[in-house]
């Protein structure tokens, strides 16, 4: 990540290159479910951050690689500190869709 990617955001598009190669990792979508139905990454799971606790049902292993991202990065910022308060110990924060480059799943 570059000096001004810290000021931009997460490189959303890198990070998910990255979890490609990592052998069961988790896609989440933290956005509301109409913001996921008008588009979202394939492969991601929509599980809202008014309802992260739900994460329990779909996710059992606490060492589950699992990526987050929303519309910016910030209510998957607020999401990952409520994943590591519940115990889940491989959680990162990709950033927003709104930079995302890739096709969307509808």
């Amino acid at each position: 990540m570059s000096f001004f990617s810290f000021f931009l955001g997460q490189d959303i598009n890198g990070r998910l290159r990255e979890m490609r190669d990592v052998k069961g990792a988790v896609l989440l979508d933290i956005r509301n479910p109409e913001e996921y139905r008008e588009g979202h990454i394939p492969g991601a799971i929509n599980i809202p951050l008014d309802n992260i606790e739900s994460v329990q049902k779909k996710i059992k292993k606490v060492d589950t690689p699992i990526y987050t991202y929303c519309l910016s990065g910030a209510r998957s910022s607020k999401a990952v500190r409520a994943l590591k308060i519940m115990g889940y110990r491989n959680v990162t924060n990709i950033g927003g869709i709104s930079r995302y480059r890739g096709k969307l799943k509808r």
